[in-house]
This record gives C-alpha cells, structure tokens and sequence, in this order.
C-alpha cells in the first residue's frame, strides 16, 4: 500500500513528469536513478503482492529457525533485484531507440503503443510464457525443487532471485505495456497488477493467457491500422 501511494504522489509531482519525458528532459544520470526508483516501486506495487502464495509458504517452512525474518527478507530482495535488473535491461532499451530517434519529440506514439500491443499479445502465445508462468503457479514445487532448506541469507536471496527471474519470464511484455497506456498511470497498474495474479494465483489463471493474448494482438492492430489512416 506504500508503494501504491509513493506510484500516487510519483504521477503527481513533477518528478513524475521527469518519468515521462525521459532523458530529454532531464541529465540522463538523474533520469536513470529516476527511473529505477520508480520501476522498484511499481514491482513492488505490482508484482510483489502476485508472488505472496511463495513468500509465505517459504516463511511456514523456515518458521523454526532464529532467522526466520532476515531469510525471507533476503528472499524478497533477491525477487526485487531480479525485477530491478530488468528495470535496467528496459532503461538501457528505451536510451537506445532515443537515440535513434524512433521516440524523439513524441513521433507516431500510437504506433509505437501499437507494436508493444502486438508484441505482448505474440508473447502470451509463445511456450515461454507457459514455461515461466508454470513456475510461478507451483510455490510449493518450486521451493521443494530449488530450497535445500538448510541455506542461509544468501541461499534465501539465490531463490528469491531465481524465482523473480521466472516472474520476469511470464509478465515482462505485460509489464512493457505500461509504456503504452502510461507509465504511472495507476488505473493501469492495478488493471495489469490483477492480469497477472489471476494468471499466476487462480486455478484457472493458466486458461486466461491465450485469450488475453488474442485480445492484445486485436488492440494492437486496430492501434496500428488507425495510426496509419490517420497519417493518411
């Protein structure tokens, strides 16, 4: 709830407004710890409550040792870190297509939102996202499969890293489509942030992917084709 007040005040600051002009507005050392901060509280926000089934069965399973709260907090840094990292994967691709020029001045952004569309849709179609989005749907699979249990603080964030990555692997294009609808727009972020706990957490989320994915595909097109007629 922190985080989603911290997402709240970000959009109306204007530091929020540095979030959404990028680099040209802003010394590109600054926009970058900008950026970061508000990526590490967006997956707080929304990525972090749809992992609560694994953080608490790994809690029961270490409730009898001493350092119960440090092992889970260390599991929780190394999933934040995960998603942080991707933070900076995105970071780096965003300063790449600026500085080509395929974003300079606000150029053709439907066509621009078109293709994350497209891009999301094609992904919720691909085995990969089947493939992460299993390990994210078994908590107790996962542990029993990757927690010797009797690790210590850096065996708990080696889990919690390896399992973010997994989490990465099913929602990246998801989470890309913030870039499309707005960045710190919160109605959107708790839009998406439900996708994926249902995907994720509920015993029919897996049946939600295909048609998800369709959908964004028809989105996607429908922005595409209406930017081109427009141009036209």
């Amino acid at each position: 709830m922190l985080a989603w007040a911290a997402l709240w005040r970000l959009d109306h600051s204007a530091v929020g407004g540095h979030w959404h002009h990028g680099t040209g507005a802003t010394a590109g050392w600054l926009f970058a710890v900008l950026f970061l901060a508000g990526w590490l509280l967006m997956s707080v926000a929304m990525m972090l409550p749809t992992s609560v089934p694994l953080v608490a069965l790994f809690s029961r399973m270490v409730s009898r040792r001493a350092e119960r709260s440090a092992l889970v907090a260390s599991l929780l840094g190394g999933y934040l870190s995960a998603w942080l990292g991707f933070g900076g994967i995105v970071l780096a691709l965003l300063s790449g297509v600026e500085r080509a020029g395929a974003m300079a001045g606000g150029s053709r952004p439907h066509l621009w939102s078109a293709g994350l569309f497209l891009l999301a849709g094609a992904f919720q179609l691909s085995p990969l996202k089947y493939a992460c989005l299993d390990q994210c749907r078994t908590p107790f699979g996962f542990l029993t499969s990757h927690w010797a249990g009797r690790g210590g603080l850096v065996s708990a964030f080696r889990l919690g890293w390896r399992h973010g990555w997994f989490c990465v692997g099913c929602c990246w294009a998801l989470m890309l489509l913030m870039f499309a609808v707005g960045v710190t727009n919160l109605g959107w972020m708790l839009v998406l942030a439900l996708i994926m706990a249902l995907e994720k957490n509920a015993s029919w989320g897996r049946r939600l992917s295909r048609p998800l994915g369709l959908l964004l595909l028809a989105a996607g097109i429908g922005l595409g084709v209406g930017n081109l007629l427009t141009a036209v």
